[in-house]
């Protein structure tokens, strides 16, 4: 059994509950544990998750988030951004599964997040899993 953080970007509450819901379920199934800590934004998931893993107590990581684009160029910004450094990590090694949603609208945003529709928290959880089956291949 792994275990795996699910690091939350908790902005908009009852999207991340959605989002929340389909990773813990897809990581319980699995027959793993998880614990879930949040931070300010989604800019702050992959120092996050470095600081984690630094622990050394974690297997595998969830990133859980929702930008929605504004009228500004900051929607760029942090998605982006936060995209490049789980990449980062998880080219360092690290089982990383990215769920943080980068939409247009609010609409958008909970068709992605629903378990019942796309359920992205849950896949997410599924592509860490597969990521973390993979270390375990090769390491």
């Amino acid at each position: 059994m792994a275990k795996f953080l699910i690091v939350e970007a908790r902005f908009y509450d009852h999207l991340n509950d959605l989002l929340l819901q389909g990773a813990r379920s897809a990581i319980e199934a699995a027959g793993h544990s998880h614990e879930t800590i949040t931070v300010p934004g989604a800019l702050e998931i992959p120092g996050a998750v470095a600081l984690a893993a630094e622990s050394g107590r974690y297997d595998a990581y969830v990133a859980i988030g929702v930008v929605i684009r504004g009228e500004t160029y900051h929607f760029e910004i942090v998605a982006g951004e936060s995209a490049r450094g789980l990449m980062a990590l998880s080219l360092d090694g690290l089982a990383i599964g990215n769920g943080i949603l980068t939409v247009e609208n609010e609409a958008q945003a909970l068709t992605r997040a629903r378990p019942t529709e796309k359920d992205k928290g849950g896949e997410a959880a599924k592509a860490a899993i597969a990521m973390l089956e993979l270390k375990g291949r090769f390491g």
